[in-house]
């Protein structure tokens, strides 16, 4: 999703910097790299989400059928072994002109029987459009239009989170310019009926980066936290709830690097609360001189932070899962044939790493990689594309 704003190009090198603690194994994909493009009946994949309920994984799928065909599908998938197999695919929705694409993905979020799905579709603009929102109440097995959670806003709503909390309460941030100010706001809003109604949105911080992701985590204490991307400077914040999303605080800084720059980077951040509510973030900046990923963790509810920990300076899209002590983070790195998907696994709370491990194969384009915590371990997902080929969407289960 791309509004009027200047573009920015990551760097382009051969060289991987990567910190001390943390080296580079390339190794081919083993056996448990498994292809879903297949299994979801979707063959060019745009865009995917992905969450998990009682060690139950929900995602969510969009696009094309076939390459004889310009509709677009959206369908509902769901796991209950960690990922090794999936239950057959269900359409929510077919041709409704999502606008969905990596880095502006569909969005799932689950709780007991209940689902809600979300997305931005195509508007009197290209690339502008409202929000669309579905709801089940019967474990996904069949899906009902609800209303737009910018339920005072049907203009342009996008990079679009939605999450459920402990008592049923689905939230769902998003980036938007009702006022018509020239830059995006962050905006909020809850739904108390499994997502077919939705409360007046809130307007959580007035200016924000236009086309960057944001976060939605819950911690075991029942906090709300979103990670997003400010204006000035261009630095990831923290945003805060401890009343189920009725109040918000601007909490901290997440990397304070101090990022001037007057444009988007297109690149949102990761954050896991752990057991012991410890929040555990990745985040990317374009500081010059600093340029690349970065992890860091929080013992105070987010109010301090950790001095970042570099990963790598051509990493760049990223995602984090904690799993009581163990950490595992994952990103895509440039390298000079491809883009290619990481991941490395800390048993400190991200003290040290180890050895980075590279779970796609070289010479392809595999971007926005997700990693979610199960019983059975880290699940990893991301989407390739092979030369001219479609898209895939691929799933590897992670060895501890």
């Amino acid at each position: 999703m791309y509004r009027t704003s200047y573009f920015f190009t990551l760097g382009i090198g051969v060289t991987l910097l990567l910190t001390a603690c943390m080296g580079v194994q390339s190794v081919v994909p083993n056996p448990r790299t498994i292809n879903l493009t297949s299994s979801s009946g979707v063959q060019d994949v745009i865009s995917f989400d992905v969450s998990t309920d009682n060690d139950k994984i929900h995602a969510l799928v969009a696009g094309k059928l076939s390459d004889k065909t310009k509709l677009t599908v959206v369908r509902y998938v769901s796991s209950e072994d960690g990922g090794q197999h999936w239950n057959a695919a269900v359409d929510i929705a077919t041709d409704s002109n999502p606008i969905a694409v990596r880095g502006n993905d569909v969005q799932i979020a689950a709780t007991g029987d209940n689902r809600v799905a979300i997305w931005q579709t195509k508007g009197e603009f290209p690339s502008m459009g409202p929000m669309v929102s579905y709801y089940s109440h019967d474990a996904g097995k069949t899906w009902h239009k609800g209303a737009n959670p910018a339920v005072d806003n049907n203009g342009d709503q996008a990079h679009i989170d939605v999450i459920a909390d402990k008592k049923g309460i689905f939230h769902a941030v998003w980036l938007a310019d009702p006022e018509e100010n020239g830059y995006q706001s962050l905006r909020y809003a809850r739904s108390l009926n499994g997502g077919e109604q939705w409360q007046a949105s809130q307007k959580l911080d007035d200016s924000t980066c236009s086309c960057c992701w944001n976060t939605l985590a819950v911690s075991p204490s029942g906090e709300l936290n979103i990670l997003y991307r400010d204006m000035k400077p261009r630095d990831m914040a923290l945003m805060q709830s401890s009343d189920n999303g009725v109040t918000w605080r601007r909490t901290s800084t997440v990397g304070t690097f101090g990022w001037q720059f007057d444009g988007c980077p297109h690149i949102g951040g990761g954050l896991a609360v752990d057991e012991h509510n410890v929040l555990y973030s990745s985040v990317w900046t374009g500081l010059d001189g600093k340029s690349g990923l970065y992890t860091l963790r929080s013992s105070d509810n987010g109010n301090t932070w950790s001095t970042p920990q570099a990963i790598g300076k051509l990493a760049s899209h990223s995602d984090i899962a904690v799993n009581q002590q163990q950490l595992a983070m994952i990103w895509d790195e440039r390298e000079p044939d491809g883009l290619s998907i990481f991941s490395a696994q800390s048993k400190d709370g991200g003290s040290t790493w180890s050895t980075a491990q590279r779970l796609s194969a070289t010479g392809i384009m595999a971007t926005h990689p997700r990693i979610i915590s199960t019983q059975h371990g880290f699940l990893a997902l991301w989407t390739e594309k092979h030369n001219k080929q479609p898209s895939q969407w691929m799933v590897k289960m992670l060895d501890e």
